[in-house]
């Protein structure tokens, strides 16, 4: 029996430590990390809100300009000359200047070519898609006091929740972890533009189109969950009462560190 065990130890072994198992291995792990820091350092062009599907849109779209000129934000940008972008589309990219979801919408409403349309509402628009590309790099993953991108969030509370998590060794502390919720997020990228690390640790992704980031990089459901309800109270812990407002008041009397 003893022996029978070290054969299949060995042989698994030496599967595992073959040359041509090590290679793929680390083939495998290299382009991950490549494609997960390219991500994480890629600047991504998002279309204007209420944009039609991308080939819809890009077909209608005449490149004249007059969204850019209406957003009184200067967020909108033309492709100019040696940009990699394939067409004068309008475009922005969320670290620069994000979508400040105005409620009249001038870009949409400048547009001669419908490729904006005007009958959707600014809180349906899909410029993209927000994702935690860095949880390891996130202050509220390293149990540190940071709620800023869901402060900046126009839908606070819809497209951005904190999911409360108390540690019930102190009684006393807790996380407020930044949730997505994918069917709310419009894709601003307002969480990306406040997010305070040099590299921001939220992205705001294309949902598709010609960079097609999403499907690419495999983060449709990246730290993005869809059934998500933040608790009205938190569960049998001491002291915490009265929901979310609450919890963060509480957090600042214990802390001393006051609301972003």
């Amino acid at each position: 029996m003893e022996r029978d065990m070290d054969v299949r130890r060995r042989d698994f072994l030496t599967g595992v430590l073959h040359p041509r198992n090590l290679a793929l291995a680390c083939t495998g792990s290299t382009a991950w990390l490549q494609t997960a820091n390219e991500v994480r350092g890629t600047a991504f062009s998002l279309r204007p809100p209420c944009a039609r599907e991308e080939q819809d849109f890009l077909e209608a779209c005449s490149g004249c300009g007059q969204c850019v000129e209406a957003c009184p934000f200067e967020t909108l940008s033309l492709a100019q000359v040696g940009d990699e972008a394939a067409t004068e589309a309008p475009r922005f990219e969320a670290r620069q200047e994000p979508c400040h979801m105005c409620e009249d919408v001038p870009c949409v409403a400048s547009c001669p070519t419908d490729a904006l349309e005007k009958d959707v509402s600014i809180e349906d628009a899909r410029m993209g898609l927000a994702v935690l590309t860095d949880k390891e790099a996130c202050l509220a993953f390293k149990g540190q006091r940071c709620e800023v991108c869901y402060r900046a969030c126009p839908m606070m509370g819809e497209a951005i929740e904190l999911d409360f998590r108390p540690k019930e060794r102190t009684g006393k502390h807790a996380s407020l972890l930044p949730i997505i919720h994918s069917d709310r997020c419009t894709g601003c990228g307002m969480c990306e533009h406040a997010c305070i690390l040099k590299k921001p640790a939220i992205r705001v992704l294309p949902r598709e189109g010609e960079d097609g980031e999403l499907d690419r990089f495999g983060w449709e459901n990246a730290h993005i969950r869809h059934d998500f309800t933040a608790p009205t109270l938190p569960p049998e812990i001491p002291g915490w009462e009265g929901g979310m407002d609450r919890i963060l008041e509480q957090l600042e009397d214990l802390t001393g560190v006051e609301d972003p």
